[in-house]
């Protein structure tokens, strides 16, 4: 078993903890917390032994091989560079970062330091994005897509009402609807079509700076692909994939849940159900131990994730320029 620590004490965190100890190759052993008490409670609650709140102890901590990093956006950047410069393997919630050179730099810093840095991206590590391939090669040529992600924040309400503004709504921490809910439509365009030669974007903007929705039309020489995510509304239609032969239906983009194919004569075939959330956050934590542990077999795999993400952030980057989206780190 590999060890590993946690920066990030939310639900997402919860949720990657169990699955990484469910797949029986990792083993939590600390908690980074800018808040001593905090750490402790949360450490206390997950089984682990030691708790860090300077990142640069913790990446010097022999008892830990990797660090799964869920804290908000806007430090993905300095903290993935102290851990990778400490040797120690690394996978960061999405989106890395908000500039791709940014990016860039991190994956080749974890290429000099030989260790594993990764995107954690549900997607590109269920067993059902197979399923999925699958089905698209069934439906013929492919014209449209509209991958959506819809979902209102937990958080509207209390934004609406007024006098607070929540993490997620605050551009200072690098979020907002694009960052959040819209790179799970983008990785699976990139993946499955490539870059476009050409694509639009348009977003409605709150108050605070940040983008509470957003459309983005990808052109491609044979296909249009739309993306559309929101935090102010709940998702109807959701994704599909349009061939001249059948349908590809996916009721959940970023859990790639309940899966269907429509045939052209109207029938209509189940693929794949749904998954509990810790399952799917355990196969990013498989794939990850094999990343590190099997790096010959899947050297290929692993390289397609490093380009992917890059790609993803050149193309995020450039989505904010094109709605006028900015951070303060823009200008750095």
């Amino acid at each position: 078993m590999l060890k590993f620590a946690t920066i990030g004490s939310g639900w997402i965190t919860d949720e990657y903890i169990h699955g990484a100890k469910d797949s029986g190759l990792w083993e939590m052993t600390a908690v980074y917390s800018r808040d001593q008490a905090r750490g402790e409670a949360y450490a206390q609650q997950h089984g682990a032994k030691l708790v860090f709140t300077d990142v640069r102890e913790l990446a010097a901590c022999g008892e830990v091989d990797a660090v799964y990093i869920a804290s908000p956006n806007a430090a993905h950047y300095e903290q993935c560079k102290i851990l990778l410069e400490g040797g120690k393997h690394v996978i960061c919630e999405k989106p890395l970062c908000a500039q791709a050179a940014k990016v860039r730099e991190l994956n080749a810093l974890a290429k000099e330091k030989g260790v594993v840095f990764l995107e954690a991206i549900m997607f590109m590590h269920l067993p059902q994005r197979a399923v999925l391939e699958e089905a698209l090669g069934k439906i013929g040529k492919v014209s449209m897509a509209k991958i959506d992600f819809c979902q209102r924040s937990s958080k509207l309400d209390r934004y609406l009402q007024g006098g607070e503004v929540p993490n997620i709504f605050n551009p200072k921490l690098e979020t907002g609807s694009l960052m959040d809910l819209g790179v799970y439509c983008v990785y699976p365009a990139l993946h499955l079509f490539g870059r476009p030669e050409s694509f639009t974007a348009d977003c409605v903007r709150m108050e605070t700076g940040a983008d509470g929705n957003g459309i983005l039309t990808l052109k491609y020489p044979d296909k249009l692909v739309t993306l559309t995510y929101s935090k102010l509304g709940q998702a109807g239609a959701n994704t599909d994939f349009q061939g001249n032969e059948g349908t590809v239906y996916v009721e959940s983009i970023s859990r790639l849940a309940n899966l269907s194919l429509w045939h052209k004569d109207g029938s209509t075939e189940e693929l794949y159900g749904e998954d509990e959330k810790f399952k799917l956050m355990g196969w990013e934590a498989k794939d990850f131990y094999r990343y590190i542990t099997e790096p010959e077999k899947s050297r290929e795999e692993y390289a397609h994730c490093v380009e992917l993400s890059e790609w993803v952030a050149e193309f995020l980057e450039e989505a904010r320029k094109k709605m006028g989206l900015v951070f303060e780190s823009d200008a750095v």
